[in-house]
């Protein structure tokens, strides 16, 4: 019997359960991004080194000022972590967007009241598709931006590479990743860039269509050289079209995913994490971040601090939620959804996609 996605993943994250298991917190005082007063919808990272602070640190030394600010940086990092008792470690997350994707630009060519309660929940409108969307003119120059912006630092500012590399299962962050570090010119010694495909990386589950990814033989003939976690099945088992995930029941998954990361043996200082808006923003819950929003192709790296903590915790499995949507393409409305009087709301999918 096949069981259904909110069981797998319920039972996926009770084996998960620890003897101990892991507090986050965020570490301030580094990036502009930590500051209440930095505006996300103004913050550009690539004209404010990543928004990595220009100041002193006390592993700085006598020769602190012959090093570039991110070389003083990561020095700091090697130094908390070496001044820390086994059960505590420090990495710092590049959490990166993918870039604009179609669904990106449905709605807002819709709007998103009607975006959210009908065109989502098609795979496109005959003119673009947007089941697991794939990136736009616009979302891939945005990631271009991102990698001519990590040559730029990596030439001027040395700064460390990344030790490890994450990526989201859909295709618009396949694409990112791959168009963000593929030809980058690594410092000797640099792993090589490829990411581990994570499942629970992905977006929040919704009943849109771009939330379904498609099956793990299409991510492993779009990039053969990748790894894809071992726990991936073929299929979607997540994504029905009828159930979406509650922000508590993605925190777990998020959390769930954060463990396996610093948990694991080689994932280094700096790693980067490509994923999208919603998964960030609840990554950023899980690890005590101020809220701060993502634009398309964005990125912003965080300082965590993780302290292992030797009890176990109670497994958790929040509920999902059913929302209600149009049979038609809804009457015009800035505020809200509206239905056509001929078109009452369902709870029912309105396409099976299976891509």
């Amino acid at each position: 019997m096949k069981l259904p996605g909110l069981t797998l993943l319920a039972l996926g994250l009770a084996a998960c359960a620890q003897a101990s298991h892991i507090n986050y917190t965020t570490v301030t005082g580094y990036f502009l991004q930590d500051e209440s007063t930095t505006d996300p919808s103004t913050f550009d990272f690539t004209t404010t080194n990543f928004g990595l602070i220009n100041r002193t640190y006390p592993s700085d030394g006598d020769g602190g000022y012959t090093r570039t600010q991110w070389e003083r940086f990561y020095n700091q990092v090697t130094e908390l972590n070496r001044q820390s008792p086994s059960h505590i470690n420090y990495k710092v997350l590049f959490l990166g967007r993918h870039g604009e994707g179609w669904h990106n630009a449905a709605e807002d060519y819709y709007g998103t009241p009607s975006w959210n309660c009908y065109w989502s929940l098609l795979n496109g409108n005959g003119t673009a598709t947007w089941h697991d969307a794939d990136l736009t003119k616009t979302g891939k120059k945005q990631a271009l931006i991102v990698h001519n912006f990590w040559q730029s630092l990596l030439n001027k500012q040395r700064i460390h590479a990344p030790d490890s590399y994450f990526v989201s299962p859909l295709t618009r962050t396949l694409r990112t990743a791959n168009l963000t570090f593929s030809g980058l010119t690594l410092p000797r010694g640099s792993p090589p860039f490829k990411p581990l495909v994570k499942e629970y990386l992905r977006e929040g589950i919704s009943l849109h269509t771009c939330d379904q990814r498609r099956t793990r033989t299409y991510i492993h003939n779009l990039f053969p050289d990748w790894p894809v976690e071992h726990t991936l099945p073929e299929t979607d088992e997540l994504w029905t079209g009828v159930r979406g995930e509650t922000s508590a029941a993605q925190d777990v998954r998020s959390k769930t995913a954060l463990d396996e990361i610093f948990r694991g043996n080689g994932t280094g200082l700096f790693v980067s994490v490509t994923s999208h808006s919603g998964e960030i923003g609840s990554l950023l819950r899980v690890i005590g971040h101020r809220s701060f929003r993502l634009n398309t192709g964005a990125v912003i790296p965080v300082l965590v601090r993780a302290e292992t903590v030797a009890a176990s915790l109670p497994t958790s499995t929040p509920a999902w939620t059913v929302s209600a949507h149009c049979t038609a393409p809804p009457v015009t409305s800035v505020q809200s959804c509206v239905c056509p009087s001929t078109a009452v709301p369902v709870t029912t999918p309105l396409v099976t996609a299976s891509l």
